[in-house]
């Protein structure tokens, strides 16, 4: 199949291109820099392709004679995003309409109950009319990804090394279901099989932990002594900015993923493990976490372990002790 990855330069386009190679599959690979696919050993085993996905035009000049469109785009940037980010989604839905291809797959986030942080409504909104075009799309929506050079976990990895104590939010005390990179990789290879679906799945490991249970469990793989402090009164654009400024990552960035942290981030059904992975055994919490903690690992080459850092990830990926 002749695929095309938006976002292929970032944190799960850049692991999930060797694994479509790997696989048999053609790849076109885009970007709105495309020198900067230069970094990654994959790039001269791809076709390249210029694209702006904020630029109506780019996007149709872009997405033609491919079978399927893997749409990894997502803002998590300060100002209007939410707007960008639907109009990005309208110019991709109709541009794969009109150059005939079979499906869309989109990378989404699990959608809680109750108001949604505008993190989390963006995410929705984009599958929305993702799965309301004419090209089918399967969205898989996935709570906190696993492994080295995720934001997420890249937060937790800072703000477990730099403090002596972990403050916890009392508003924070939520559940989560995470799931490591690898799997992620191997969900979005399965959603290229078989009849193309127009529907949205929740995706989670096997383990449904409270965010201090999770923090709690890294800070024991990792070998830290990190007794945990509930705040009571701690307000979330404050632990935003706090978290930004410890470590180090995009502030919008943070802050996006901060205000999400108060919903409790669990699978509402699991459909996902019987109509597209059937036996597939799913990778541990401490598993994923012990891979991640291993340094580097060639994560984007073909024969690293997807789990770990590359050396193509941003500086503030890795350890800091």
């Amino acid at each position: 199949m002749r695929v095309l990855v938006t976002g292929a330069t970032g944190y799960v386009g850049s692991r999930l291109v060797p694994a479509l190679l790997a696989e048999g599959h053609e790849v076109v690979a885009t970007s709105r820099d495309v020198s900067a696919l230069d970094r990654f050993a994959w790039s001269d085993d791809v076709e390249r392709r210029w694209c702006d996905v904020e630029d109506t035009v780019s996007v149709h000049l872009a997405i033609r004679d491919v079978d399927a469109v893997i749409y990894l785009v997502h803002s998590m940037a300060a100002g209007e995003f939410l707007k960008r980010d639907r109009e990005a989604a309208g110019y991709v839905a109709d541009a794969c309409e009109y150059a005939g291809v079979g499906r869309i797959v989109y990378l989404s986030g699990l959608v809680p109950p109750g108001p949604l942080s505008d993190h989390l409504r963006s995410r929705h909104e984009v599958e929305e009319i993702l799965l309301h075009s004419v090209v089918p799309a399967t969205v898989l929506r996935a709570a906190m990804v696993i492994g080295a050079g995720s934001t997420s976990f890249e937060l937790m990895r800072r703000v477990s090394e730099r403090l002596p104590l972990t403050p916890v939010p009392a508003w924070m005390q939520r559940d989560i279901q995470p799931v490591a990179v690898e799997d992620v990789v191997h969900l979005v290879l399965a959603s290229l099989e078989g009849k193309a679906r127009n529907r949205a799945y929740d995706v989670g490991g096997d383990e449904v932990l409270t965010y201090r249970e999770l923090l709690e469990r890294f800070a024991s793989i990792a070998g830290l002594e990190r007794p945990q402090v509930v705040l009571p009164f701690a307000p979330g654009f404050l632990v935003g900015e706090a978290v930004a400024l410890l470590s180090g990552v995009p502030r919008s960035t943070v802050r996006a993923l901060v205000l999400s942290l108060a919903h409790d981030m669990v699978c509402q059904e699991d459909d996902v493990r019987r109509e597209l992975v059937p036996g597939h055994l799913f990778l541990s919490v401490d598993d994923a976490i012990a891979r991640s903690l291993a340094g580097q690992t060639q994560a984007t080459e073909a024969t690293g372990d997807v789990q770990g850092q590359a050396t193509s990830d941003p500086d503030w990926v890795g350890t800091t002790r």
